[in-house]
């Protein structure tokens, strides 16, 4: 999306696709080594009664917030195996961040990700976030089925060709 309106493209073609419209791996071999960061965010609300179970520690399967953070950065190791044409990249550095909201039955997770290479970092960063907040759904759903995960969005992105981004 464009700097001054998030709603237009800021290209026109779909860098995934060949002159035939044939899926394909884009070629990043001729881009320049850059140091590159993606920041994510998501969320998960809950019935009160859970929430209080991940913010005390008192779930019965343990830690539920320590699991979901290694389980994103795990997650985020995999992208490539899990989106047919991410290309493998050797990860500098993933943090997962967890903040809870009891007035709204909700944890909060933000990622970062980095790298120095030559494709960006959103794909893992807005990975490790899914699975973060799907393995915090996963150590709950015996007592809250109806939780509820969204807004996952890209926060931010920096190096490469196409600059610096940031969401409003």
């Amino acid at each position: 999306m464009s700097a001054d309106n998030p709603l237009i493209p800021q290209q026109t073609s779909l860098t995934h696709f060949d002159a035939e419209g044939q899926a394909h791996m884009v070629d990043v071999g001729d881009m320049a080594l850059t140091a590159r960061l993606a920041r994510a965010a998501g969320s998960i609300t809950m019935l009160p009664a859970t929430f209080e179970l991940v913010r005390d520690g008192t779930a019965k399967k343990g830690d539920v917030l320590g699991v979901a953070r290694i389980a994103g950065i795990q997650a985020s190791k995999r992208t490539s195996d899990l989106i047919p044409l991410c290309h493998p990249i050797a990860l500098t550095k993933v943090s997962v961040a967890f903040t809870l909201d009891a007035a709204g039955s909700a944890v909060h997770c933000e990622v970062t990700a980095r790298t120095t290479g030559q494709t960006g970092v959103e794909m893992e960063a807005l990975t490790a976030v899914s699975v973060a907040l799907l393995t915090i759904y996963d150590m709950c759903k015996a007592v809250d089925r109806a939780m509820q995960i969204g807004g996952i969005r890209l926060l931010e992105k920096a190096g490469g060709k196409s600059g610096h981004w940031q969401a409003d």
